[in-house]
């Protein structure tokens, strides 16, 4: 599109669209674009170092990072569980009859939860600390003769709805299954909330309702968006942007509707005598001695209504913590700069302070919860195959995570700090290697042997014992 104030106005009109979603999409960018390190302190070819990469690559655990941190941006809290239990649901293969397949072992896994249908108990003088936690869905199945059905419907069948509980109390967990008779929609509060009325408890289908967990705390971890410190529950990150949100709005409608109202006018001028002249609109034949019509219009041209859409967008972004150019440029007029007079890491880093902040807010909340589900994934594992024979046993590490600030690296600048602190105690080689290249420490080592093999080869070495020959000097 050429670059004229015709596409500018378009591009903030397309920006005010989708402005929220940008917003909440970037931190989570800056957060896990770039993976973070997941360490033990032990050797990679540990047992327990093995174990943590492995329970944090099946989980995907960045990927799920990710969709937690813009999801948690619109609703101001998320929930992270754990438990241990089969990665596929094979309730199907047995509804038919069939085995589970033979190769497949339970696992540990780390899952988010609808904040919705978490309700912690607080402890008593408490606004923090919890009593128990509880995880609660309506269940909607259809039934036949009393009997759940996977594929048949019709007028024989109906639909009933179940209250699942899943109670999670330190070291327990406790299963529940009531039946629940649909009460209608409560719209009280604006928006439509299914309501039901709790009946008889009945069987939850499970060969136990009391689960031993192995871990002294609650597998459920709760992660605010951003925190105080007079309730448990988090602030959302567009909850102080809803009115310049709503007033955005408002001006793309009214904008939308001039544009509309004043696109097809009513000319006038002479009588041209042919009825088969057509204009777009209508047209008023107006004779020499005539009074010419008037007709009130509005001659702004939009720009008042686009300069205060300007003064929206800015503020959005200063509420929000996020430069403009950002995302590659700017569309208001003053509002920062492209962000592109700088090149070195120091300079965009200083330029990124607002966002960068921002993300580490977010991930003060974020680390703790993670750290604690991958502590517990290691316990629980090892407690679900105490005695399981072929399992080999390990001590369970409180793991430690290595955040990357998202800033594109500069890899010269890195590579000259990296050259000057190796020749200082601060840092050997193989971290300095492991550090640059994003290596192990298996590979760091490897290419240290081969750095060596060049030297050996390039400088080469002989034995003094070659000048003690007849031909040496005498």
């Amino acid at each position: 599109m050429k670059d004229t104030p015709h596409a500018k106005q378009l591009a903030k009109l397309y920006i005010a669209v989708n402005l929220a979603d940008l917003l909440l999409t970037k931190p989570a960018d800056l957060l896990v674009g770039e993976p973070p390190s997941y360490e033990t302190g032990l050797p990679d070819d540990s047992i327990e170092q093995k174990r943590l990469s492995s329970i944090v690559e099946e989980n995907d655990l960045n990927q799920l990072l990710h969709e937690m941190t813009i999801a948690n941006g619109y609703r101001g809290d998320a929930a992270l569980k754990v438990y241990y239990a089969y990665r596929n649901d094979f309730s199907e293969l047995e509804t038919i009859g069939l085995p589970k397949p033979d190769d497949v072992k339970p696992e540990p896994i780390i899952e988010s939860v609808d904040p919705s249908q978490v309700f912690p108990e607080l402890s008593r003088g408490s606004k923090k600390r919890f009593k128990a936690i509880n995880i609660a869905w309506i269940e909607t199945v259809e039934t036949k003769a009393g009997v759940i059905q996977s594929f048949t419907t019709g007028s024989d069948t109906k639909k009933e709805y179940f209250l699942n509980v899943e109670r999670h109390l330190p070291g327990v967990i406790v299963y529940k299954r009531y039946k629940v008779e649909s009460k209608g929609v409560d719209t009280t509060y604006g928006v439509p909330i299914p309501t039901y009325t709790i009946g008889e408890e009945v069987d939850t289908g499970r060969e136990s309702n009391l689960v031993m967990t192995g871990v002294s705390d609650f597998l459920v971890r709760l992660v605010p968006y951003k925190s105080v410190d007079e309730r448990w529950q988090g602030i959302s990150g567009i909850e102080k942007m809803e009115s310049l949100l709503a007033a955005i709005n408002d001006r793309l409608v009214q904008i939308d509707y001039i544009l509309w109202k004043h696109s097809d006018p009513t000319a006038y001028g002479p009588d041209l005598g042919e009825d088969e002249t057509r204009f777009s609109g209508r047209y008023i034949p107006v004779g020499k001695e005539e009074q010419t019509p008037g007709y009130m219009t509005w001659n702004s041209q939009l720009d008042g209504a686009f300069k205060e859409l300007d003064y929206l967008l800015g503020l959005v972004y200063q509420k929000s913590e996020t430069p403009q150019w950002l995302f590659g440029t700017t569309i208001s007029q003053d509002k920062g700069g492209t962000g592109t007079s700088h090149t070195d890491s120091g300079a965009i880093k200083a330029r990124f302070m607002p966002i960068i902040s921002k993300v580490k807010r977010i991930r003060n909340h974020l680390d703790k919860a993670v750290r604690d589900c991958l502590y517990f994934a290691q316990v629980i594992e090892n407690y679900a195959n105490e005695g399981v024979e072929g399992f080999v046993s390990y001590e369970p590490v409180y793991p430690t995570i290595h955040w990357k600030d998202g800033i594109p690296r500069d890899e010269k600048e890195l590579a000259e700090i990296m050259q000057i602190r190796t020749n200082k105690p601060t840092l050997d080689v193989q971290s300095a290697i492991k550090k640059l290249d994003e290596v192990n420490d298996m590979q760091a080592k490897t290419i240290i042997e081969r750095i060596d093999a060049d030297e050996t080869r390039v400088n080469g070495t002989v034995d003094a014992s070659i000048f003690n020959t007849d031909g040496g000097a005498k």
